[in-house]
């Protein structure tokens, strides 16, 4: 260990004061559920950086991941040929966005054989009894260590029900996670570069779960009793008839999900693009360029090296306003040209952009919940930004934690 990772442990604390700080109500943050959220990322963290053979494990499940995308492929090569082969260069549309399809559809199959639900509950289970939070969005957030939006349809008998802080939290833990689908995405990307990916995406999307937690009940604390605090919250599953019912299911369901990631990129790359034209007009940077002098001291403040920080600030903000995939291929182009000094910017910065914390995300998720209740639109658009900021800081402390443990011999990167 060195000083960066003492400077990651005081950026846990620090995010904590900042969060309180701008906390809607002080006096009512529950630090209970505050301490035991920072413990549990804490432990995890030991968990994968300095557990006995924590290398081989990365590198077990990374191949792992990599034979099951190898078997992805064999659809996308019959459907795209070469274009799928990467003989005319990387294609985001051929390669890589297929696999979340596949994923989805796997995840289906989990679904229909009762993997995940049994995975879910555990993980709710855990939270709702170390953090004293209700059962619904304990549920809800352990969803979304798996899925995305979808989540909440796990708790929509209790979302009519819900009061503010507990949207918040779902909203939160919505945009701090990733789903497993998406993920696959991002392990193409990074995998020349970083090989042990795989394992360190799962865990990441682990850490913000608590994370998520902590964050949203700092800065929206509960101000009232939740129906379903204390209790139990039943899984609140369609199972199909059949598992090849459930297999297309899960296919279709992707493809709804690509041709909404394709549709957000095209809008808001162009968006930012747009705004890039005026902005610059004025000042001598880009919004990226902005945005990272913004994130610059949020990178410092996680452990990254101040050489680095100005890099990975401008990463942090490209997420922000574009989405996390432009984001992983700049990572992905960043360490394959050495951009960064350390080892250590790397790691925290692929921490901390897996999650959907950005504004496309909030409009997906706000509007996704709110057609579930329609009746509470007017509470979930209330706490939409608040829980954007959340999900932000979340994201950040899921960096700073494993900023915290970071050792070169625990991960695997290409120079």
């Amino acid at each position: 260990m060195d000083i960066y990772n003492l400077v990651s442990l005081g950026g846990v604390a620090a995010l904590v004061l900042i969060g309180w700080i701008l906390s809607a109500d002080r006096r009512r943050v529950c630090w209970r559920t505050v301490w035991a959220g920072v413990l549990l990322q804490l432990v995890i963290g030991l968990l994968v950086f300095w557990s006995p053979r924590s290398r081989e494990v990365f590198v077990a499940l990374n191949e792992i991941v990599l034979k099951i995308l190898g078997a992805a492929a064999e659809g996308q090569r019959f459907v795209f040929g070469p274009l799928a082969e990467g003989s005319s260069g990387f294609i985001l549309a051929t390669q890589a966005l297929p696999v979340i399809i596949f994923f989805s559809a796997l995840m289906g199959l989990l679904y229909y054989v009762g993997v995940m639900q049994r995975v879910v509950l555990a993980f709710a289970w855990l939270f709702k009894r170390l953090m004293r939070v209700s059962g619904a969005e304990s549920l809800c957030t352990a969803a979304n260590i798996f899925v995305g939006i979808e989540s909440a349809t796990t708790v929509r008998p209790h979302l009519g029900a819900m009061t503010r802080s507990e949207f918040c939290t779902i909203l939160t833990a919505g945009m701090a996670t990733v789903a497993s689908s998406t993920m696959a995405l991002y392990v193409l990307l990074l995998q020349g570069v970083f090989p042990t990916i795989a394992g360190h995406l799962l865990s990441a999307s682990v850490l913000s779960a608590p994370a998520a937690l902590v964050m949203s009940k700092l800065l929206l604390p509960e101000t009232s009793e939740p129906a379903t605090l204390g209790e139990d919250v039943h899984f609140e599953y369609e199972r199909e008839s059949s598992a090849v019912e459930a297999v297309i299911a899960g296919a279709m369901a992707g493809v709804k999900l690509v041709v909404g990631i394709v549709a957000l990129l095209i809008a808001f790359l162009g968006l930012v693009a747009m705004a890039d034209l005026a902005y610059k007009s004025a000042t001598t940077l880009s919004i990226a360029d902005a945005l990272g002098l913004v994130f610059a001291p949020m990178a410092v403040l996680v452990g990254i090296p101040p050489a680095d920080a100005a890099l990975a600030g401008k990463l942090f903000g490209l997420r922000l306003v574009a989405t996390e995939v432009p984001a992983y291929q700049r990572l992905a182009e960043v360490m394959a040209s050495g951009g960064f000094v350390h080892p250590r910017s790397a790691v925290i910065v692929a921490y901390v952009l897996c999650g959907f914390a950005h504004v496309a995300s909030l409009a997906i998720f706000a509007g996704g919940i709110s057609a579930l209740v329609p009746e509470r639109r007017g509470d979930i658009a209330a706490v939409g930004p608040r829980a954007l900021l959340a999900a932000t800081m979340a994201c950040l402390m899921t960096g700073a934690v494993a900023g915290t443990f970071f050792h070169r011999a625990a991960v695997v990167i290409t120079p």
